[in-house]
């Protein structure tokens, strides 16, 4: 059983199409990216499987539940990481962590939760006085209280310096070995291809592509990349590598020279051309694209659709 099923999903505001036909599934034991700028459903689509918002139309199953039918046996067994997460400013972390243990009727310890999440030493300390990043690491904290079976985290690392993201990332994949569901929204993508087995990009409402990331790399028209590295990139060689036919972009990075090709036969003229101009290559690497490459290739042929 899937940890999230949606099947023809829409909800409309008005005239507004929030979310339109959108079919997902999201496997347990699984981290999902969903993917998408500001205005792209992505919000609306999580409220919905929360139960915060009412589908207009289409067939949802989270845990094997309707939200709407029975959002208790949901949100019982989901930890959810908003966005925008409240808190009590006079209250401490620990009072956070003891509440929200309550709440779920579960046994975990609040200290350990804190100490997982690496503000333990802060346990006693009134929230109002924490940073963005320790708000963040609170509200993960939060999240974990039970075990849940679906994690659902809506831009989880904002506000974290670079030990809290690789704690997240840490966090997320001992998540996913135990074999809970993580859903995970961002916009961060070099972190979303750090961790995620999946990807969903959601552009205008709808959900454009959804696989790994090594198939949709292989399906978009994002140019291939590699890099020459040379003893020296002598005058004019990079705009002589830029007319080879089925070159995009050559950029020069050092003694390294990036080229964007268009057509896989192209690398074989740069190399050539190269060899030509009297330069010596001492290696040369082939690159994948991004992610934010992968995006934009797939947003940009939605628009044209």
């Amino acid at each position: 059983m899937a940890a999230i099923e949606t099947q023809s999903l829409t909800k409309r505001f008005g005239s507004l199409h929030a979310v339109r036909d959108v079919d997902l599934h999201v496997e347990r034991g699984e981290v999902f990216g969903f993917l998408g700028p500001n205005g792209a459903g992505k919000s609306t689509t999580i409220n919905i499987l929360l139960d915060f918002v009412r589908r207009t139309s289409g067939e949802i199953s989270v845990l094997g539940h309707d939200p709407e039918e029975t959002p208790r046996a949901v949100r019982e067994r989901t930890g959810v990481l908003a966005e925008a997460t409240g808190y009590y400013g006079r209250d401490s972390a620990h009072d956070h962590l003891r509440f929200a243990v309550e709440m779920k009727r579960a046994d975990d310890d609040p200290d350990d939760l804190l100490e997982r999440v690496g503000i333990a030493d802060a346990a006693h300390r009134p929230v109002g006085g924490f940073s963005k990043g320790m708000r963040q690491r609170l509200g993960l904290g939060m999240a974990l209280v039970g075990e849940p079976e679906l994690l659902i985290l809506d831009e989880p690392l904002g506000g974290l310096d670079p030990d809290g993201a690789r704690l997240l990332r840490q966090i997320v994949r001992e998540e996913r070995d135990r074999g809970a569901a993580v859903f995970f929204s961002s916009h961060i993508m070099d972190q979303v291809e750090a961790i995620c087995d999946r990807v969903g990009i959601m552009h205008d409402g709808e959900l454009v592509a959804a696989d790994t990331l090594e198939t949709l790399r292989a399906s978009t028209e994002t140019p291939a990349t590699f890099s020459v590295s040379l003893e020296s990139v002598t005058d004019g060689l990079a705009r002589d590598v830029a007319s080879v036919e089925g070159v995009a972009d050559v950029r020069v990075r050092d003694d390294t020279l990036v080229v964007a090709c268009t057509e896989s036969t192209a690398k074989a003229g740069v190399v050539a051309r190269i060899d030509g101009s009297g330069a010596t290559i001492v290696d040369i690497d082939n690159e994948v694209p991004s992610l934010e490459q992968v995006f934009r290739s797939i947003t940009d042929g939605a628009d044209e659709s």
